[in-house]
């Protein structure tokens, strides 16, 4: 009686709407909770950073132009696709070490979170915009708008709800974003790439790369034409490194823990510019 090998999956970068192979042709093995070799990943390099953003600076203007009704429904449709393949979700993280119940309640959460931030794409701008008075004949009105590019550093576990709680309070409120995917737990993150691709999100909103951190980093708090670095779970070194590189730059920085991931308006917030508008008021 033979036995068959299998076919192990190469999971690849999410650039610009596509799935390309790294430029450097550099690839890491992945081992499961029981050692077993269950995966190839791509390891991105700096070429690649530079093509995801990119992508992203050429989707931000017309993703931020969109309706924020648009937006919530096509993040509600990424949540209805991920409930939709929860059981694969659900075995990838145990592959990577997750207990069944654990990794169940983190799919549902990561799927309830998306329906959070789907809920505000339509809300946050009446909640945290003003009409300002003034000693003028104008109407004064400051409205929220996106900053830009964001970098992202999720934390390095959970792999799924961290991705998820990290991006989609960027994508809400109209920034598009480069990811690094966590080393140490990319399966579902490298999947979800998969669940964006088929939701109507246009290519280069959300780019996600798999790699080290150590190399994709420092690239990433120098590159000028990233506007921002939302972080979770980072070192002292590691914050130190991009709080240097950001002021030289004049990055917007948010550091979070690893473990702060409720949805929260607030989160959009930090990536959002106040722009003020006059507006003059005839005088009879």
């Amino acid at each position: 009686m033979s036995t068959r090998i299998s076919v192990l999956k190469t999971y690849k970068l999410y650039i610009g709407g596509q799935f390309p192979r790294t430029e450097s042709g550099r690839a890491t093995a992945l081992s499961g909770r029981k050692g077993q070799h269950i995966a190839n990943l791509c390891r991105a390099s700096r070429k690649d950073l530079r093509n995801a953003v990119v992508a992203a600076r050429k989707a931000q203007p017309n993703w931020a132009s969109k309706s924020a009704y648009l937006r919530g429904q096509i993040l509600y449709r990424a949540a209805e696709m991920l409930e939709g393949r929860a059981g694969q979700f659900a075995d990838e993280l145990r592959l990577q070490g997750d207990s069944a119940s654990s990794a169940r309640k983190e799919v549902d959460a990561a799927v309830d979170l998306l329906v959070h931030y789907a809920g505000w794409t339509d809300k946050y701008t009446q909640v945290f915009g003003s009409i300002n008075p003034v000693a003028s004949p104008h109407f004064n009105f400051s409205v929220p708008e996106p900053t830009g590019v964001i970098g992202v550093l999720p934390p390095q576990a959970p792999g799924l709800l961290g991705l998820v709680a990290a991006v989609a309070p960027l994508v809400a409120g109209g920034n598009t974003c480069v990811a690094l995917a966590s080393p140490t737990h990319p399966l579902s993150a490298v999947t979800f790439a998969e669940v964006l691709n088929d939701s109507d999100l246009p290519g280069g909103v959300v780019n996600i790369l798999t790699g080290l951190r150590e190399e994709i980093l420092p690239p990433m708090a120098t590159y000028k034409d990233i506007d921002g670095i939302a972080a979770y779970g980072t070192t002292a070194a590691e914050q130190a490194l991009i709080g240097e590189n950001a002021a030289l730059n004049v990055k917007r920085v948010a550091f979070h823990p690893a473990d702060a991931l409720a949805g929260d308006p607030y989160r959009i917030m930090e990536f959002q510019e106040i722009k003020t508008t006059w507006h003059p008021v005839a005088v009879g």
